[in-house]
């Protein structure tokens, strides 16, 4: 078969062709990145949802895990004093609970310590908890630094070290506004429950504790925290676990 001389193409519409099909892979490229951008921005979200809605159920398993139990305290190397392990304060709780981070309720008591703190570039505060294995009273009363005797019940009340962030801290709540605990306190008169935010009794347990917090910013399309309650199981009567006194 004979061809044409004028068989071909030429320059111009190779041109044409290449330019069109950079135009053709840019926009799949854009496509492809705003597809990506997209998935990103929706795990995050769903991360962020995950995480707030779980929040509220891991400090649920920290109460329900709850163990009363005793510190060891040595002001001097031959004297040591029993003194009940339970930290109630306006920011900071401390206590043994059967309930772990990593194990769930599988693995060894640990001493939990939640703490208020700063967010990022002091915005807003966030909520951790700090897990220690627990050992015993000997290693519990490492952790206390004296007494205080408590006018309303004539008992002692434990002074802690102060509760210090961590690469091994784990964030409960992030982003918020605000964060501070409350304790229910029975009394004989009514209106016979009262919450309040400094626990002076040391003879005996709060009957629930509630962790307040609020949302820095709010959006319509996340999930926010809120206020949790949970009762407290433990009705022991905590005199028995002072020693010499206290």
């Amino acid at each position: 078969m004979r061809l044409k001389p004028q068989a071909g193409v030429t320059l111009i519409e190779i041109l044409i062709a290449v330019s069109l099909l950079s135009l053709l892979s840019v926009g799949v490229l854009v496509a492809m990145r705003i597809a990506l951008n997209t998935m990103d921005k929706t795990d995050q979200h769903l991360v962020r949802n995950r995480r707030v809605s779980n929040s509220a159920k891991l400090i649920e398993n920290e109460f329900a895990g709850m163990i009363v139990t005793r510190a060891d305290w040595r002001p001097s190397p031959d004297v040591v004093n029993s003194l009940p392990f339970l930290q109630f304060e306006a920011e900071t709780m401390r206590f043994v609970t059967s309930y772990s981070l990593q194990e769930s309720f599988r693995g060894r008591a640990q001493i939990a310590a939640m703490q208020v703190i700063p967010g990022d570039r002091n915005i807003g505060v966030r909520l951790i908890v700090n897990e220690t294995p627990y050992t015993g009273a000997a290693q519990a009363g490492l952790m206390v630094t004296g007494v205080a005797r408590n006018p309303a019940s004539g008992l002692a009340t434990t002074l802690f070290m102060p509760v210090l962030p961590g690469a091994q801290s784990f964030v409960l709540a992030d982003r918020l506004a605000y964060c501070r605990f409350s304790y229910l306190e029975p009394r004989p008169e009514p209106p016979f429950r009262v919450w309040r935010s400094d626990w002076i009794r040391s003879d005996i347990m709060p009957l629930g504790v509630r962790i307040e917090m609020a949302p820095l910013e709010k959006t319509l399309s996340e999930v926010h925290v809120t206020t949790v309650t949970v009762p407290v199981h433990i009705n022991r009567d905590l005199v028995g676990l002072y020693a010499d006194g206290y």
